[in-house]
């Protein structure tokens, strides 16, 4: 009985352990993607023909950049990116090493996600504000970032719910958190109930994310 309870104990501080590796993964992530892919996915429309800083070559430089960066599988991109990884954070591993890979997958990810939502934007609109006067920034953060702001959260959560995903995938290569913790005792060791319990925490964290993104889009939309 004193057995069964001290597993019982070890299991519990374990999923703590993984609970808080992957949430300081994907927060770490989340903010780091939207400070770079928002931007990126700025200049992806601004750049485009016929738009307010127009630059074909720009514009097919960082589209040709971000889909071959979005093109690899992402347990691959892990491997892929170590150098870096080790050049900016000195390891590859444990939760500190796959912010930079989680951080960089996700940023191009989210610059398309941007882009899709800056151009549900109405031409008439960034227009009239040209008319208007406005200079190329001033549209940029009063017109088409205001505008957009509904199709942007939504961007924004399904970055974080991607990010979720990817930082579970990240435990494979040694990069701890739930994904970690499922594979080493719920996979290697046949420990169903550490599975079953970490599927079922990933599913909640999910949902509720989905479901704030949901409810903030709704209420900050514009129309």
């Amino acid at each position: 009985m004193t057995v069964d309870v001290t597993l019982e104990a070890a299991k519990l501080a374990m999923l703590k352990t993984a609970a808080w590796q992957s949430f300081y993964m994907v927060s770490i992530s989340a903010l780091l993607t939207a400070i770079l892919g928002i931007p990126l996915g700025v200049l992806l429309v601004i750049f485009r023909p016929g738009h307010i800083l127009a630059n074909r070559p720009a514009q097919a430089a960082l589209g040709v950049a971000v889909n071959a960066l979005r093109s690899i599988p992402f347990p691959i991109f892990i491997v892929f990116v170590i150098p870096l990884t080790r050049l900016i954070v000195g390891t590859s591993l444990g939760p500190k090493g796959v912010v930079v890979p989680l951080t960089l997958a996700a940023t191009v990810f989210m610059a398309r996600l941007t882009e899709s939502a800056l151009l549900e934007v109405p031409k008439g609109v960034v227009e009239a504000a040209q008319a208007c006067g406005a200079g190329r920034w001033e549209i940029v953060w009063r017109v088409l970032l205001p505008e957009a702001r509904s199709g942007l959260i939504l961007a924004v959560t399904i970055m974080v719910v991607t990010l979720i995903s990817y930082s579970a995938m990240a435990g494979a290569v040694g990069g701890g958190g739930l994904g970690d913790l499922a594979i080493r005792y719920g996979y290697q060791r046949y420990q169903t109930d550490v599975m079953v319990v970490t599927v079922l925490l990933l599913l909640i964290v999910v949902q509720l994310t989905q479901n704030l993104g949901d409810w903030l889009a709704r209420r900050f939309s514009r129309r």
